[in-house]
């Protein structure tokens, strides 16, 4: 099935931590085929990735969505974190030159820009399905901050592996958690970045671990999507690893998803996918379906895979959205 590709650039609000008139920015890619573009009534995807990944990550599991559930998805649509991808490039003079950027851009704030594009024309009048992963699940949470519980922007939410966590189970575990992160850190500070070519990264990538664990289709678009070219010649990791290390460090997003998902879950359906071989603890899950602080599920499902289950088992990933698409075939579109 082939399925087209188009790239736009959208502008965040205005930060206070920048100068008058220097924004950042989204870049974002449009997927549809000729058979979805014919069918506007059809549901809206929208994917927001994991720490230190990229949007064309989710090009496996847009093309087993498509070819399963092609009738009834009209677009997706996926965003880069404004320091991963091509919008790190974008960005990389402002990242790179404001001293307000020392600590980078907290996943708060990509949850604006989201906000931001959900209020778009890009958007308007699409019955929307938002599927994050990881730390890209908070940041799908909290843009429905911005909008009243009557008037949500989402037809349900796929969470896939989150790293949402209450503030009192973070602090009542600290030792453990903690010690994880500190251990993903130093593993990214120590991360090679560059090589000679694409060709050379990519068997270099597919040697190594995390990467070897991977679906080759992921590890193929880390090679020619990841990657950006250097004046100089070679390649680099379009995502710094100092940018990576202090989106991991930064804890707060997941306290305040944690609170808002409590808000929205009775009014929006919140479905659950955790891989068999989580790195979230049993005790973290179980509070996302035991009803506490209001947090609860319409379904759960669990596949085959570690954490990075999106790069790992694509379309395991995708069946379980599928899973979901089929519970809204009788909801009517969102005006």
């Amino acid at each position: 099935m082939l399925i087209e590709a188009t790239p736009i650039v959208f502008d965040c609000p205005q930060n206070a931590k920048d100068a008058p008139g220097n924004i950042l920015k989204l870049s974002v890619k449009r997927y549809c085929t000729l058979q979805s573009a014919g069918s506007p009534n059809g549901l809206t995807l929208l994917f927001a990735h994991c720490v230190g990944a990229h949007k064309e990550q989710w090009e496996p599991t847009i093309q087993r969505i498509f070819e399963l559930r092609g009738a009834q998805v009209h677009e997706a649509w996926a965003l880069d974190w404004q320091t991963h991808g091509d919008s790190a490039v974008l960005n990389q003079k402002l990242l790179e030159t404001s001293p307000s950027r020392v600590y980078g851009v907290s996943a708060s704030e990509w949850a604006e820009g989201i906000a931001a594009f959900l209020r778009s024309a890009h958007m308007h009048g699409k019955r929307i399905v938002a599927v994050g992963h990881s730390a890209g699940a908070g940041a799908m949470v909290l843009p429905t901050q911005e909008f009243s519980l009557t008037a949500l922007p989402y037809a349900a939410l796929v969470l896939i592996e989150p790293t949402i966590i209450t503030r009192e189970h973070f602090y009542r575990n600290i030792d453990d958690r903690v010690a994880t992160m500190e251990f993903v850190v130093a593993a990214t500070a120590a991360r090679r970045t560059r090589w000679r070519s694409r060709e050379e990264a990519q068997a270099w990538l597919a040697r190594r671990i995390p990467w070897d664990s991977w679906d080759a289709r992921v590890v193929r678009l880390l090679s020619t999507q990841g990657l950006a070219d250097e004046p100089g010649g070679g390649v680099v990791l379009k995502c710094a690893p100092n940018q990576e290390a202090l989106a991991y460090a930064d804890t707060a997003p997941h306290f305040a998803a944690a609170e808002q998902l409590g808000l929205i879950a009775r009014a929006v359906p919140v479905h659950l996918v955790w891989a068999s071989d989580s790195l979230v603890p049993d005790w973290v899950q179980d509070s996302f379906g035991d009803g506490s602080g209001g947090r609860v599920a319409a379904s759960t499902a669990t596949i085959e895979g570690a954490h990075q289950i999106v790069q790992e088992n694509p379309d395991a990933v995708a069946d379980a959205i599928c899973a979901v698409l089929d519970t809204l075939r009788a909801l009517r579109p969102r005006l």
